[in-house]
């Protein structure tokens, strides 16, 4: 696809950047892509915390027998919020967090391609979970679990009888509809805002993961959407989508739930995927192993991760044509990805290998996502599945892959583009003595339910009797779970000592290879003084090595970098005026939108209890909702008239 060329932005002389708010209260009106990548990857940490409490808490609940430190239904209100949390409020942000800060970096754009939706993005993120949250002192948290099964999600006097479950649904519509809102801004800046020259086959593997996860995202979150407004009006305005003994089928709820959640899986691990492939060969000291491949490998999965959802109910009885399809289809999945892990190895093979802590993290990420992807091709035989699916056996295999794959994956990231966000570097002695505590205590914590697992302990359970032979595993396990805790601490010890005392870093760090390295760390507003010009996969590399032979891959003739042309790094970071180059304007009136639609949100929520305050609250919504589009529509209107 041919890139799009546009003109050096011109000075505008506008008045708004001596208006502009400054200090903290400038962080909530920003539409630049870097502070609210900041933003996001800091929320979303937050509630990683909040929800690694929460799973501490139960680990204390299951470390001993006929324990009573929860009652049961805290414990499912706490399963409930760990599972969702981690899901929807953390990894999955965190992915975008750094996405929205290294994509536009990386592919020489000055911004996102919508930078005011961008900040709706976050801030209906952000409310979203805080609306979760709500539930804790508003009646009662969610407690049906992350993929709450009608219909056990049902209200009654024994199922879910408070609010809970309304929350649950309206919170992760707010935060849906901003995963959506950001996928159409990700995909958008990647197919039009490419620097001149990058082709899509010169395009970074993160930004190619990010492009094809936001494509998931955009086809994958309505199926969810849907279910959940079903569910709110079972629930509220006497409907039964769900109920069967009064016409409605509890299988569409499994169906919708799962076409959404088995690809969310791929939301979530495509971009670690994308981390991990620009971390090994830089230090590696060596070009990514067959670029093409895993690229494409990337879009196969994809595709594959809509063909899979079945293989969550293969316990349901949906029949052996349909289990033995499903279960090929979730198999055919492991050889992208297997192609995947084969070219990351064959990176480092014969490298030159630099162990920092970054490289570590990347390496353990790739053992354990292999442990966890092995258990998944178990699991993907019905005849396995049916005795382990309800067991530990699958707590250990999602943990895997989304502690072992994602978090190591994440960890990674943040150790390697550090310095590009503050200027400073992670301190190295302590980001390798969290990484071993770490890997030590997630296998101890997770490792051993495969044991139980197999020894027929149930998920989901929040106690169970002595001498049944779980005793042992599961107190090593919670003690092993403080290992965990141990490292997350290091990890904020770490960042909080770096930011003010670390290593100053230059802007190349690592001796790297993209795009964002060839800017200021951290970057200016602008990003580059200048749109970069790019003639090849590895731009900045090649601009720093000329004399070296280069060949993309084993079918292409090599050629001298000096052949390419460089970059002009000094021209790409010579001084500019602030206000020569035109950026949009900040704004409140992404928040004032959020903020309107989580009060109507709230009186939809309370619509079928006390209708007449609900009524107050969702006009009062719609009014300040119309007051903040109005405010965008003018920010918008400031920022054509002076463009040019």
């Amino acid at each position: 696809m041919a890139t799009v060329e546009r003109p050096l932005q011109r000075p505008v002389g506008i008045p708004q950047a001596s208006a502009a708010p400054s200090g903290w209260l400038s962080w909530f009106s920003t539409v630049d892509h870097k502070k609210i990548g900041i933003m996001y990857m800091l929320s979303a940490f937050v509630f990683f915390i909040i929800g690694g409490i929460e799973a501490l808490l139960m680990r204390i609940q299951l470390g001993t027998p006929n324990n009573t430190f929860l009652s049961p239904d805290v414990y499912n209100q706490l399963m409930t919020m760990h599972g969702t949390t981690m899901v929807f409020l953390a990894v999955m942000p965190l992915n975008v967090g750094l996405g929205n800060y290294i994509v536009p970096l990386m592919i020489g754009a000055r911004d996102m391609a919508f930078p005011r939706m961008n900040a709706l993005s976050i801030w209906l993120f952000i409310l979203g979970g805080l609306m979760l949250y709500s539930s804790f002192i508003l009646g009662g948290a969610p407690n049906a679990g992350w993929f709450a099964y009608a219909p056990l999600t049902e209200k009654g006097p024994t199922l879910s009888a408070t609010h809970g479950m309304d929350y649950w649904i309206l919170g992760l519509t707010l935060t849906g509809v901003a995963s959506i809102a950001g996928a159409v801004n990700f995909i958008v800046t990647i197919l039009n805002m490419r620097a001149p020259g990058m082709k899509i086959n010169r395009m970074p593997l993160f930004a190619w993961a990010q492009l094809v996860t936001q494509f998931i995202v955009i086809f994958a979150f309505p199926s969810l959407t849907v279910a959940q407004v079903f569910l709110l009006f079972d629930r509220n305005f006497g409907t039964r989508f769900f109920l069967a003994n009064e016409g409605g089928d509890p299988m569409l709820w499994l169906h919708l739930f799962w076409f959404f959640g088995h690809p969310e899986v791929y939301i979530l691990i495509l971009p670690v995927f994308g981390i991990v492939s620009e971390v090994l060969p830089v230090f590696s000291r060596k070009p990514i192993f067959g670029y093409a491949f895993i690229a494409y490998s990337t879009v196969a999965i994809g595709f594959l991760g809509f063909l899979v959802w079945a293989h969550h109910m293969f316990g349901t009885g949906l029949g052996p044509m349909v289990d033995a399809f499903f279960s090929g289809a979730s198999m055919l999945i492991a050889i992208p990805t297997g192609v995947k892990i084969f070219n990351w190895i064959a990176t480092i093979y014969r490298g030159s290998i630099q162990m920092k802590a970054a490289m570590y993290y990347a390496l353990g990420f790739i053992a354990m996502f292999v442990i966890g992807g092995i258990s998944g091709i178990t699991l993907a035989s019905p005849p396995v599945d049916l005795q382990q699916t309800d067991s530990y056996y699958v707590v250990a295999h999602f943990h895997y892959v989304l502690f072992g794959g994602a978090i190591f994956g994440i960890f990674a990231g943040t150790f390697y583009w550090f310095p590009k966000f503050t200027g400073r570097y992670l301190n190295e002695t302590l980001g390798k003595v969290q990484f071993w505590i770490l890997l030590i205590g997630f296998n101890l914590t997770f490792g051993p339910m495969h044991e139980l697992g197999t020894q027929g302990m149930p998920r989901r359970i929040y106690t169970y009797e002595a001498g049944m032979g779980w005793d042992f595993w599961n107190m090593v396990q919670t003690v092993a779970s403080f290992g965990i805790a141990i490292a997350v601490a290091l990890f904020m010890w770490n960042m909080i000592v770096s930011l003010r005392s670390g290593q100053r870093a230059t802007n190349d760090p690592w001796d790297g290879a993209t795009l964002e390295w060839a800017t200021a760390s951290p970057p200016p507003a602008y990003n580059f003084a200048s749109t970069p010009t790019v003639h090849s996969r590895r731009p900045l590399w090649d601009s720093k090595y000329p004399d070296l032979d280069v060949a993309h891959s084993p079918t292409t003739k090599p050629v001298k970098r000096r052949e390419l042309a460089p970059l002009d790094l000094e021209e790409l970071n010579r001084p500019v005026e602030p206000g020569s180059i035109h950026l949009p304007s900040p704004t409140f009136a992404p928040l004032y939108v959020a903020i309107a639609l989580c009060v109507v949100f709230y009186g939809i929520l309370y619509l079928s209890t006390a209708a007449i305050p609900s009524v107050i609250a969702i006009v009062v919504g719609l009014g300040f909702f119309a007051f903040g589009v109005t405010v965008w529509l003018r920010a918008a209107d400031r920022d054509n008239a002076s463009a040019h």
